[in-house]
């Protein structure tokens, strides 16, 4: 079993606070969903663990399996086992979906150990028949022309290529028809195992329907505020956050900022 540890965690983007002490602690064998309105650090969150340098850590730690996470570079997180699959995927010019994908896969194998060309080949057919993605996308440049739900599901595809440790998936629910929705959840449930722990940040209910969380957590003004399992979520589905807030005595957002 490996685990993601997040303690006391402070973030700030150009000066201002976001995270204000978040805990949360990610097992392998493990689905947690973040929900929360607009504005309370969910994007922040995912961004930090990964290690954008627009957020900058003020105080707090982040560990995979005892290791100190925030003293990692991006490439060496995504090599210890870490994945994010952005709100907004860049586009690459020049750069293959499958070529990105080999040497992703290649980068967190032993020299020597590299995955054959015809391995790597039927394990992504057999992949991108299961998330319904055409055969040629694989040969076109990563992300560059695909629509924002083929984007999505080049997500999914590189999160069942790769293998990670521990996933953070960060809104792949926003701009999914039903149809894409439940394609996308299918690739996520086929990674579910003691191997592999997720981190869904969305803000509907929706995809719940179709993957079981195991955690659901609320972020209010940069801390997680609440969890609960997944009867929380629809609880949140029919009540809205306004219940939380009162019980909790917190306020309107202040944040205002979430990226």
């Amino acid at each position: 079993m490996s685990t993601l540890v997040i303690q006391d965690l402070h973030v700030e983007i150009e000066g201002k606070e976001i995270l204000k002490g978040v805990n949360l602690t990610i097992n392998t064998s493990e689905i947690h969903a973040i929900m929360g309105p607009n504005g309370t650090g969910k994007s922040t969150l995912a961004s930090a663990i990964m290690g954008h340098p627009k957020y900058e850590v003020t105080s707090g730690s982040i560990t995979l399996d005892g290791e100190d996470v925030l003293e990692m570079e991006v490439d060496e997180r995504a090599r210890a086992g870490l994945f994010l699959a952005m709100q907004y995927p860049s586009e690459i010019s020049g750069v293959t979906n499958a070529d990105f994908m080999r040497s992703a896969m290649n980068a967190r194998r032993e020299e020597g150990d590299e995955i054959s060309l015809m391995k790597f080949i039927r394990e992504l057919d057999s992949k991108m028949d299961i998330l319904d993605m055409d055969q040629d996308m694989a040969q076109r440049y990563l992300n560059e022309g695909f629509s924002g739900g083929e984007k999505k599901r080049n997500e999914i595809l590189q999160l069942m290529m790769i293998k990670p440790t521990i996933a953070v998936l960060d809104e792949i629910d926003s701009g999914l028809d039903i149809d894409a929705l439940k394609v996308v959840s299918e690739g996520i449930n086929q990674m579910k195992g003691e191997n592999f722990g997720c981190l869904i940040i969305t803000h509907y209910q929706r995809l719940l329907n179709y993957i079981t969380p195991d955690h659901v957590h609320v972020m209010m003004q940069g801390r997680v505020v609440k969890s609960g399992g997944a009867e929380l979520a629809h609880k949140l589905e029919a009540e809205g956050y306004d219940w939380i807030k009162a019980e909790l005595g917190i306020e309107d957002e202040t944040v205002g900022q979430e990226a």
